[in-house]
């Protein structure tokens, strides 16, 4: 017997007697029984857990992208910016975003996500509020410098905390879901800036002020009520009775995850997090979706209006409606078929093909038709990757605070290049250098990328199946073999 069917076995025999796992509490059924129950606990999951969340991050994204619908509706203007002044508005925001995305899933699991997420949450609201009483360059960018640094807790914190809760299997199409939000965010705010720039006038203040004013103080009361709504990690939440808690331990353990138990923080899992090598590919893959996603949020209404279809503000803010309503949709779908499929490679290497045919319009045409079109298939192109990518890190991360600091960096190096968006469009109206920095990102980083991670994990899988990894086993105990987490022989990855 070798090595690997030694760990299977021993495996086999730890599961089948509940070593280290609470009793369950289903065993007195019969198979269909315990599968109606487990059907019936996901549900329960996703309705507790799936749509606050959503509303957060729709909120989240809304707050940081509405400046570029503010931008149309005269923000530059009144303060007397130039479009460099403007660009490094745009810029501090993912400096101080950045910076301290990687520390936040540890603070995650250490002050519970019922306290960090809504306190978070209190605070970008306030730098969102606060941006619509800015009178001068200093003061606006005083507030983006918060916003980022209030936000940046968010995106990481939550993708990791439902990583916590699901199933490898299950965990791609909620990630969907969630980050759909995202593009939900922007056909949203196009539709909310619309409405709200008829306010303009009142109480004195420009209509892209209130925009600000009262999307930052939703952010708010929102906050407040997530004390409530927002709720543990599995051996801690208060809405599972004891046995719904035994259930989803028992589901993790058995999916060969250690997410659901307690462990205390180590710089070890710091260190092994910088030793694997997909996490440094990942944060090359997630770059080349996440730059061009910001490039894309910030500057869709004005890509509109400079192509010529946006011929009023109102009409340029509808516009900038149905290309997020077309990502949001695919990106769900594409979770659904990840999850069916495990191929979570290439699905990024489809979808990104599309995106790069999308920009390649762009650039190629001044037809406003052809470039409008170029719009949505650059926005199908881009959002679906996020949170496949996202996914495919977290499915291949075993151990809480190692996924917690690989889904850190990986996220908060992409979302450092977030400065390269905020620099790139500024030789208007065709904005080809923009355009072209995006269709390199997504060639380079997202397709090629993909590719190579996808080959790497066949060809490690391959030798695991083979026997050729067995040696990390010899000699090591049942805990020594669980501690090496993704590193062990009997962990297939998702290519």
């Amino acid at each position: 017997m070798s090595e690997l069917e030694k760990v299977g076995s021993s495996r086999d025999g730890r599961d089948s007697n509940d070593a280290g796992l609470p009793p369950d509490p289903d065993a007195h059924l019969s198979q269909e029984e315990k599968d109606n129950n487990e059907r019936k606990l996901l549900w329960r999951l996703d309705l507790v857990l799936i749509p606050w969340l959503c509303l957060l991050y729709l909120l989240a994204f809304l707050d940081r992208t509405n400046i570029g619908n503010a931008k149309v509706a005269g923000l530059t203007d009144d303060l007397g910016l130039s479009l460099g002044e403007y660009n490094i508005t745009l810029t501090i925001f993912f400096i101080s975003y950045s910076v301290f995305e990687p520390l936040t899933n540890v603070l995650l699991k250490r002050l519970r996500p019922s306290i960090f997420i809504p306190i978070i949450m209190f605070f970008w609201g306030a730098s969102m509020t606060g941006m619509g009483f800015c009178y001068n360059y200093s003061g606006l960018l005083a507030a983006r410098w918060f916003l980022g640094l209030a936000e940046a807790g968010l995106f990481p914190g939550v993708n990791y905390y439902l990583s916590c809760w699901y199933k490898r299997s299950e965990f791609g199409v909620r990630a969907a879901i969630f980050f759909s939000a995202a593009a939900l965010a922007g056909s949203f705010g196009g539709l909310l800036a619309a409405a709200i720039e008829k306010m303009d006038g009142i109480g004195g203040l420009s209509g892209w002020r209130w925009i600000f004013i009262l999307e930052g103080l939703l952010t708010v009361v929102i906050a407040v009520v997530s004390f409530w709504m927002v709720h543990d990690f599995p051996d801690e939440a208060r809405f599972l009775s004891d046995d719904d808690r035994a259930r989803v331990i028992r589901r993790l353990r058995m999916d060969q995850q250690s997410s659901a138990e307690h462990e205390e923080w180590s710089n070890r899992y710091l260190i092994a997090g910088l030793k694997d090598w997909k996490m440094w590919l990942g944060m090359a893959i997630y770059m080349g979706c996440d730059m061009p996603l910001y490039a894309f949020s910030l500057f869709l209404p004005t890509i509109i209006q400079e192509g010529g279809w946006g011929t009023s503000t109102i009409r340029t803010q509808l516009l900038s409606v149905p290309p997020y309503a077309a990502a949001a949709l695919l990106t769900v779908v594409v979770g659904f078929v990840a999850d069916r499929t495990r191929q979570r490679g290439l699905c990024n290497i489809i979808v990104s093909a599309i995106g790069i045919v999308g920009f390649i319009l762009l650039i190629a045409s001044n037809d406003p038709a052809v470039k409008y079109a170029g719009t949505f298939l650059g926005a199908l192109g881009i959002y679906p990757c996020i949170s496949n990518t996202i996914t495919w890190m977290a499915n291949n991360t075993e151990g809480v605070y190692k996924r917690g600091v690989v889904l850190g960096f990986v996220i908060g190096w992409g979302n450092l290049n977030g400065i390269v968006s905020s620099n790139i469009f500024f030789d208007k109206p065709r904005y080809l250098e923009g355009h072209g920095v995006i269709l390199a990102y997504m060639i380079l980083f997202l397709f090629g990328g993909s590719i190579l991670m996808t080959v790497l994990l066949r060809i490690e899988n391959k030798k695991r199946r083979e026997g050729k990894r067995d040696y990390l086993v010899v000699g090591k105990s049942e805990a020594e073999i669980d501690r090496l987490g993704d590193g062990r022989p009997d962990f297939l990855y998702i290519t």
